[in-house]
């Protein structure tokens, strides 16, 4: 029984086990740190690309169909092809005013650029110019 005791009582070698369980836990910290980092910039730039599409399409001397490739080239540059797949723009009326609306349905990046297809989906408006 004594011996049962001061074998419990060794604490010889615990610390590479706590470094281990530590170590796992805070890797596990910064993975999800920068998978969070990676899914807000993936979002923010699909945003951006849609903002910049719609105030194309907007302009006086350029159509919807430009606005959806300049959308498209955007995001294609900054992320991939495959986060451009699904572009729409359409016109419609805000009280009275012609705005182009630019949706972008994408991917949800969850493991590196893996993730859940059609999660993301961001819309901007600009209103329409006109040379009257």
């Amino acid at each position: 029984m004594r011996r049962l005791r001061e074998w419990c009582a060794d604490e010889r070698g615990s610390s590479p086990v706590e470094f281990v369980l530590v170590g796992v836990l805070l890797t596990i910290l910064t993975l999800g740190v920068l998978q969070l980092g990676l899914s807000i910039y993936v979002r923010n730039v699909v945003h951006d690309a849609a903002v910049e599409g719609a105030y194309y399409a907007a302009l006086a001397d350029t159509g919807i169909d430009e606005g959806a490739d300049r959308t498209r080239r955007i995001v294609s540059r900054a992320i991939g092809v495959g986060y451009a797949s699904e572009v729409s723009v359409r016109e419609r009326n805000v009280a009275g005013q012609r705005v182009v609306e630019v949706t972008v349905v994408t991917t949800l990046p969850l493991v590196g650029l893996l993730g859940a297809p059609r999660a993301l989906e961001v819309t901007a408006d600009a209103p329409v110019e006109s040379l009257d």
